[in-house]
């Protein structure tokens, strides 16, 4: 098997065949957001929990990698934007595969946004990234969306399918989309890609009860699993919204 394949393979939970990765990359988009003020403490809140994957970006992997389990996936994001910026839906590039190579990556993920006048740069940096990750052994998760200008609705179904099928013409490993909240039209896009996709979180949910149901949903769609952020860590009990996660996902396995 090639080698960036052996990675992707770690990803997934030998029982349950799924994944869960949390996301910790928001301090560059959002700031000292609130939940990841102590991101040493968060991680070894949430350690003992079956997760399998977490994303950082460089400078946190550099403070926090020996808060990271041996068997989870270290995932380097390399792409960034803020809050501030015009537009705020651009992202670029802050760092190459060969540095997260040498901070010890397992995995590489990179963010595009799709529907708007920086679309075709965004898509030529997962296209040069992809093939980059590869001839170093790396595997790349792409998050993609629909934001910008022409976007009503980030998560229109029709969007959210060709977001996945993006990520699958230019060789992502892993694509992360959001829940569209039509199961049909999520297990067609879901069935038509030849890679596994995960389910994002999305912003903090006021109800904890509902956002289960439709990590539920996407599960029985067929995605591969979760990538939660801010419904884990915003939570009042971080640790005690990722079991429930975990169980959902990964079951008696």
């Amino acid at each position: 098997m090639i080698g960036y394949l052996r990675k992707a393979a770690r990803l997934f939970h030998p029982g349950s065949k799924r994944t869960i990765i949390l996301p910790l990359d928001h301090g560059i988009s959002e700031g000292n957001i609130p939940g990841l003020e102590d991101l040493g403490s968060l991680l070894r809140e949430v350690r003992h929990l079956p997760t399998q994957g977490v994303i950082l970006h460089k400078g946190m992997v550099m403070a926090h990698a020996g808060e990271i389990r041996l068997d989870q996936s270290l995932i380097v994001h390399l792409s960034a934007g803020t809050r501030h910026g015009l537009p705020s839906y651009n992202k670029a590039l802050v760092c190459s595969v060969q540095e997260a190579l040498r901070l010890g990556a397992d995995m590489v993920s990179m963010h595009i946004n799709i529907g708007n006048d920086l679309e075709d740069r965004m898509l030529s940096d997962l296209g040069a990234c992809v093939e980059e990750a590869h001839q170093l052994g790396l595997p790349l998760l792409a998050m993609i969306y629909a934001r910008g200008g022409q976007i009503v609705n980030e998560n229109d179904p029709s969007l959210v399918a060709h977001s996945i099928r993006i990520g699958a013409e230019l060789g992502a490993d892993v694509v992360k989309v959001p829940y569209c909240g039509n199961n049909q039209s999520f297990a067609r896009a879901i069935a038509a890609c030849p890679v596994p996709v995960v389910m994002g979180g999305g912003p903090r949910s006021g109800d904890f009860k509902s956002f289960l149901r439709s990590v539920r949903e996407s599960l029985d769609a067929g995605v591969a699993g979760m990538c939660i952020g801010r419904n884990v860590f915003q939570q009042e009990n971080p640790a005690k919204a990722l079991e429930e996660i975990c169980n959902l996902v990964h079951g008696k396995a």
